[in-house]
């Protein structure tokens, strides 16, 4: 009898005699054709969990296949190690963030190893030690000496009681996450990257990208946003700061004629010019700065403005004046700062427009509507003809957008333009846990880079979080330094770099390590771009982008001659989990507190799948006893919900095999994956089932010709799934074999059949497929066994199946050699019982063949 497959004693022997051989170590000098595959890579919060596995899954067996296949496959590990959450920790558990940080690596190093990934150790890295952010300041230099980084000032969500810089998403409800205090709006001097230069070019570049989704290149045109629009001046009833005319951009200069209002942003120079002699306007523009600063956040809010008691004179009509408010839904770092109304066609105008009693004038027309008076709070935004517009009448959208910046050239108020929703990439982080950003402020001589030979700027260790701020800012030594220029006393920068700068280069020090600058060209090209990136839907917009810009970047200065750093991109579907909950209904808990009777509303606390216990269909909570659990929805994975599966425990009973065949074989790739029970242990029990069908080999004599077609159609096709990353495509085709195998007799093409299955489950099952190639008698490893060829005569059927109609009506199937003949198919197909019965002794009246596929008797 068969041995059952023991995972816990195979896996870590072959993990070991992996990393001795060195097995999968890139080498840079190889002369193998080049194959480099990378998933993004994870912060190290301290677990991995399946969602993590599913994506390190998939591009494992793309690098182990292009390594049986014969190329020279990188394929690296490291850590994005930068960021809030560690400063988060170091405040709540009193530890540094470096040691949170390393120990969280360790953790999660530890866990992936145990899942057999065919991984470069060798080349790890993490982002938060000096050997990488030391290069990454050289890069950084290197981009301020070509004039890529800039400083100025800019609005920020300022937490005036934490004293830091927060993000659009740390701003709640117009509060501080944290402290919980009111967030302001200020202007601090900020560093930025230039990827306005590269934004045509980045725009442009989406269309070579022929390997990466259509709805990520979608999402990245849009946040680019080039839009061609009319920039032109309005004539003020009076000036300001001797300044008689405001200038507006729009990207519909055709609905000039319903305009109704003028708005400029709160930082615009107007505002604060009437701010400055009216206190009311002073007090309206500092309720602005309270808000978020991002423009989701300015969307949501309610459309406020405050009437300068300016006006505008319309460009076509010069006795028609229009109101000039300061609003809060007017972006200053979006075309010009100001905009000019036009209600009946954006809802954002309508709301304010309908709130201060401006007019609603429609000039598009919606289908026989064409009233000049708009009735109704919502909006017309779709297409049609101009309307009660004068000479744009009965033109069409685009033609009317034409026609009007023609005429303001012509007259001298307006020029047709581009615009382009990119902003300049702002990179100051008023935090410790980041790169250094290799800066001296000096009184006589400026910002001044850090000399290269000082590289790198190393984070002081000696700090604390008992105050809040910066802890680099109060630091008492290490930002006193002496100006590299003059020699006098000047200030290190104590911003750091965004953590999406370590992000943007990681790929390139990935292919080329050298001690003495971030990388060597001609490695780094040897390697680049990336063959098949792989990662989710949620970077799809900023940390892609970035890194294109970031390979342009360093493309423009001369140190790459690439300018695309993935070649393809898969986005992954998430792994999900039914979420679990007790309602506490008339209780409040925390950990603070002790149970107290509240005021009836229902508060929902979410449990852990460890924390569950199923009898049958009833589930309970021992650690909430009373409380009846209830089942949420199937959601992402996610800590804040609980419903994380942590992998360690699920690797000890049933093996990394059966996890990594869960992984793929469920559910195609770039949908979401249902983590269940029954999945994993239907995955274990495919691994023993192949397992029986190794130790079970009897080599017998003799060729089964439909077991060797079978095997070759599934060697091409198994190899065709995995470049396609349809990996439980793969998977089934590995199950129809397995089928077949068990059905033959013994033969030599049995014994084939079983020795090859083992190479083609090698990437996706490498522990069992190592342990069955051993026990086979092969030699070597498989994981450096060629993958095996495909007969090209055995990929073509020699016979097919022949459906029978009668009437329409399918009542028999038929094999046939392929390409035999009409009249051949016609006979076979009456000769048939079951086709006799069926005339009873009738002649048909017609007989209809399609070669190799039907026969329609009409009876």
């Amino acid at each position: 009898m068969p041995s059952r497959f023991n995972p816990q004693a195979v896996d870590q022997r072959w993990q070991k005699a992996w990393e001795e051989a060195g097995t999968f170590a890139a080498d840079s000098a190889s002369a193998k054709p080049k194959s480099y595959v990378l998933e993004m890579f994870p912060y190290p919060s301290g677990r991995i969990h399946m969602g993590h596995v599913r994506n390190y899954t998939m591009g494992d067996v793309l690098a182990r296949y292009r390594r049986m296949t014969g190329h020279e496959v990188l394929h690296p590990m490291g850590w994005d190690a930068f960021g809030m959450p560690a400063e988060n920790a170091a405040m709540e558990k009193k530890v540094h963030p470096g040691a949170w940080t390393r120990g969280n690596i360790e953790a999660m190093r530890g866990q992936l190893k145990r899942l057999g990934f065919a991984l470069d150790w060798t080349r790890e890295l993490a982002t938060c030690e000096p050997d990488y952010y030391g290069h990454e300041q050289a890069l950084f230099l290197d981009l301020f000496a070509a004039g890529l980084v800039y400083r100025k000032e800019s609005a920020v969500n300022w937490d005036p009681v934490d004293m830091t810089v927060l993000a659009n998403e740390q701003v709640i409800d117009g509060k501080g996450w944290r402290s919980g205090a009111p967030v302001e709006r200020r202007k601090l001097s900020q560093w930025f990257l230039k990827i306005t230069d590269f934004a045509e070019d980045l725009l442009a570049g989406l269309g070579e990208l022929d390997q990466w989704p259509d709805k990520v290149r979608l999402m990245q045109e849009n946040w680019i946003g080039k839009s061609r629009g009319l920039r032109f001046r309005f004539t003020l009833s009076e000036p300001v700061n001797g300044q008689s005319q405001l200038q507006v951009f729009t990207t519909r200069p055709d609905t000039i004629f319903g305009a109704s209002f003028v708005a400029v942003a709160a930082d615009h120079p107007l505002a604060e010019a009437v701010a400055s002699k009216n206190a009311e306007a002073a007090a309206f523009i500092a309720q602005c700065q309270s808000g978020g600063t991002s423009a989701a956040d300015i969307e949501s809010a309610e459309k406020l403005g405050f009437d300068t008691g300016l006006t505008a004179a319309h460009p076509f009509q010069p006795e028609w004046e229009l109101p000039v408010y300061i609003a809060n839904f007017v972006l200053m770092d979006y075309g010009t700062g100001a905009i000019f109304g036009v209600p009946a066609h954006d809802q954002r105008d309508m709301d304010f427009a309908r709130k201060y009693g401006q007019p609603v004038r429609r000039v598009i027309a919606e289908g026989d509507d064409t009233d000049s008076d708009f009735e109704g709070d919502e909006a017309f935004s779709g297409d049609g003809l101009l309307v009660n517009s004068r000479f744009l009448d009965g033109m069409d959208v685009e033609t009317a957008k034409s026609a009007v910046i023609a005429r303001a050239e012509e007259e001298g108020w307006g020029e047709g333009t581009t615009e382009w929703r990119l902003r300049d990439w702002g990179v100051s982080r008023q935090r410790y846990w980041g790169t250094p950003i290799p800066i001296v402020h000096c009184e006589n001589c400026g910002p001044i880079a850090v000399p290269k030979d000082e590289l790198p700027v190393a984070l002081p260790e000696d700090i604390d979080f008992e105050t809040p701020g910066n802890p680099l800012d109060r630091h008492p030594t290490w930002k006193h330094v002496e100006c590299p220029e003059c020699g006098e006393a000047a200030l290190r920068e104590t911003d750091t770099l965004d953590t999406f700068v370590n992000s943007s280069w990681y790929f390139i020090r990935f292919a080329s390590q050298p001690d003495d600058k971030p990388f060597d060209t001609a490695e780094a090209e040897a390697w680049l771009p990336v063959d098949q990136y792989i990662g989710g839907v949620e970077h799809a917009i900023l940390h892609l982008l970035y890194a294109r810009f970031w390979t342009r970047a360093l493309n423009r200065i001369g140190m790459l001659d690439v300018k695309e750093p993935f070649a393809g991109l898969f986005t992954q579907g998430m792994v999900t989990h039914e979420t679990y909950y007790i309602d506490t209904k008339a209780y409040y808990l925390s950990e603070q507190e002790n149970v107290q009777s509240g005021s009836g509303a229902a508060t929902r606390i979410w449990l852990s799948p460890e924390e569950i216990e199923r009898d049958g269909e009833t589930l309970t909570a021992p650690g909430w006893p009373g409380f009846p659990v209830e089942i949420g929805r199937i959601e992402k994975m996610s800590k804040s919900k609980k419903n994380v599966v942590d992998p360690d425990p699920i690797v000890d009973q049933y093996g990394a095999d059966a996890v990594r065949w869960f992984m793929l074989s469920d559910s195609p790739p770039e949908r979401d994956l249902p983590w269940t029970e029954a999945g994993i242990e239907g995955a274990w029990r495919f691994t023993q089932r192949l397992w029986r069908l190794i130790e079970g080999n009897a080599p017998g004599q003799g060729a089964d010709e439909s077991l060797d077609r079978k095997l070759h159609q599934t060697i091409a096709g198994i190899g065709e799934d995995i470049e396609a990353l349809s990996f439980n495509k793969a998977v089934a085709k590995i199950y129809e074999l397995t089928n077949a195998i068990e059905k033959a007799e013994p033969s030599a093409s049995r014994d084939t059949a079983i020795r090859t299955i083992v190479r083609l489950v090698a990437p996706m099952a490498p522990h069992l497929a190592e342990e069955s190639w051993q026990a086979l008698g092969e030699t070597g490893m498989v994981a450096d066994a060629p993958w095996p060829e495909a007969d090209p005569a055995l990929l073509v059927e020699d016979e097919v199946t022949i459906a029978v109609q009668v009437n329409g009506k399918l009542r028999d199937t038929l094999s046939a050699a392929k390409g035999t003949s009409k009249a051949d198919l016609e006979a076979l197909a009456l000769a048939s019982e079951k086709i006799a019965r069926q005339l009873d002794g009738g002649t048909p009246k017609k007989i209809i063949v399609v070669p190799d596929r039907l026969v329609n008797i009409v009876a």
